[in-house]
C-alpha cells in the first residue's frame, strides 16, 4: 500500500514575510526583539495579502524605529493599567469624577479577573478576555460591563503603541445591550404637592429641600450646577441665569451657558431673594446640596413613583417639550452639544398623559376647510 506524504501545514511564498497556511489563509511573519511576531492577514488571495503585508511591514518598522518607549517586553497588565492611570491624570480635559470612576471600573476589572495584575499582557488572549466577560456580564450593569471593556481595551492599547502587542485581544468582546430607562414623572398636580409635603416636613432644612426641588425641575440644572448658583448668576432684568458650575472644572462640558427663567422659575426665586435679601451677591442661592431623602419621604406621602434629582432635571425638558418648545432649543438649555440628538432620545416619547391628550387630535374624518372672512359691499 502506497503510503501518502503529510501535507505540511506552512508553505512559503515567493514573499520572504509571507507564509500560506494549508487551510489557504495567508499570514505574515517577522521579528521584533528576538522573538516571532504572526499576524493572521485574514484572506486566502495571494494579491490581497501581498497589500496587507505591506502595511503590516509598515506598522511593524516604525514601531521598530520607535523602541517600546521605555516599556519592557514582558510588561504586566498592572504596569500597563498604571500608566493609563497617568495618562489620564495628565490630561487636563478630564474631570475628577471621571478619573476616579475609571480607577473605579479598573478596581473592578481586577477583582473579577484573577492574577491579571501580575499577567503580562502578551499572555492575556481572546479566549482568556471571552471567559473573564462570560462571567463579569453576570454581575455588571450593562453600562458598567460596557465601560469596564473599554477599560480593558485602553489599558491593552499602551502594550501596543509600545509595540509589545500587535493587536488588541479584547477587541473581540461585544457590548452588552442597553436598554432604555422609562421615565416615570409625576404629573403638575402631584409634583405640586410633593413639593408642599417637601416644604412642611419637620426637619429646619425641609423648606431648603424643597427650594432646592423646585430650582432643579425649573431650571433643567445638573445637581453639581445648581449648587454653585450664586445670586449674581440670577439676572431678573435679562430673564435669565447664568450656570457656571464648578468654579474649578466648570460644568459638564467647560463650557457656561445661559437658561431663560421660565414663569415658574422667575417667581420662585424671586420669593427666594425677598426673603434673603440682605445676602450678598456672591452667597449662593441654595443652602442645601441635595434633597434625595426628603424627595423620598415626600413621594411616599403623596403616593408618587420615587424620582431622583436628575429625574427633576428630566421633569424640566419634558414639560418644555409638552409646552411647544422645540427639542434643539430645550437641548441648548440642558447644556447639550449634540443638537438635540440625546434630547430626541431619550424624551421621544414623553408622557403617557401628554401622549394621550396629541392621539384626540389625530383623525381620518374630512375637516371641513374654514372659510375666508368676506366683507359683503352693498351693491
Amino acid at each position: 500500500m502506497k503510503q501518502c506524504k503529510p501535507t505540511k501545514t506552512w508553505e512559503r511564498t515567493r514573499l520572504q514575510n509571507l507564509v500560506r497556511h494549508k487551510s489557504g489563509r495567508y499570514y505574515a511573519r517577522a521579528f521584533a526583539g528576538g522573538k516571532e511576531v504572526w499576524k493572521s492577514l485574514k484572506t486566502s488571495h495571494y494579491s490581497v495579502a501581498q497589500a496587507r503585508l505591506a502595511e503590516f511591514l509598515k506598522e511593524h518598522r516604525e514601531r521598530a524605529s520607535n523602541g517600546n518607549g521605555g516599556v519592557s517586553g514582558k510588561i504586566t497588565f498592572g504596569e500597563a493599567a498604571a500608566i493609563h492611570l497617568r495618562n489620564l491624570d495628565d490630561n487636563p480635559r478630564i474631570k475628577p469624577s471621571t478619573r476616579d470612576y475609571w480607577r473605579r471600573r479598573l478596581l473592578a476589572l481586577v477583582k473579577n479577573w484573577r492574577g491579571l495584575n501580575e499577567t503580562e499582557v502578551r499572555k492575556i488572549t481572546q479566549i482568556a478576555c471571552k471567559e473573564w466577560a462570560s462571567t463579569y456580564i453576570k454581575k455588571a450593569s450593562p453600562t458598567n460591563y460596557n465601560n469596564t471593556i473599554a477599560l480593558l481595551r485602553h489599558v491593552l492599547a499602551i502594550a501596543i503603541e509600545a509595540g509589545v502587542l500587535y493587536s488588541n485581544p479584547a477587541a473581540i468582546l461585544k457590548r452588552a445591550a442597553i436598554r432604555g430607562k422609562e421615565i416615570a414623572l409625576p404629573s403638575t398636580n402631584k409634583f405640586n404637592a410633593l413639593l408642599a409635603e417637601m416644604r412642611n416636613g419637620h426637619s429646619r432644612y425641609s423648606p431648603h429641600c424643597a427650594d432646592f426641588a423646585a430650582g432643579l425641575a425649573f431650571t433643567g440644572c445638573r445637581v453639581g450646577e445648581a449648587r454653585e448658583i450664586a445670586w449674581r448668576d440670577v439676572d431678573f432684568e435679562a430673564g435669565e441665569i447664568v450656570v457656571r458650575g464648578d468654579a474649578e472644572t466648570g460644568t459638564k462640558n467647560w463650557e457656561l451657558r445661559r437658561v431663560p427663567l421660565i414663569p415658574d422659575a422667575r417667581t420662585h426665586f424671586q420669593r427666594m431673594r425677598s426673603e434673603r435679601a440682605d445676602e450678598p451677591l456672591d452667597a449662593k442661592v441654595f443652602r442645601v446640596g441635595e434633597c434625595q431623602k426628603a424627595l423620598d419621604r415626600a413621594c411616599k406621602k403623596v403616593g408618587a413613583e420615587r424620582i431622583t434629582h436628575h429625574d427633576l432635571r428630566h421633569l424640566f425638558a419634558t414639560r418644555c417639550i409638552e409646552s411647544g418648545v422645540d427639542i434643539p432649543t430645550v437641548s441648548r438649555w440642558l447644556g447639550h452639544k449634540d443638537g438635540g440628538a440625546l434630547a430626541m432620545k431619550t424624551y421621544g416619547h414623553l408622557r403617557r398623559e401628554h401622549s394621550m391628550a396629541q392621539a384626540q387630535r389625530v383623525t381620518f374624518t374630512p375637516v371641513p376647510a374654514k372659510q375666508a372672512d368676506i366683507i359683503a359691499f352693498p351693491p
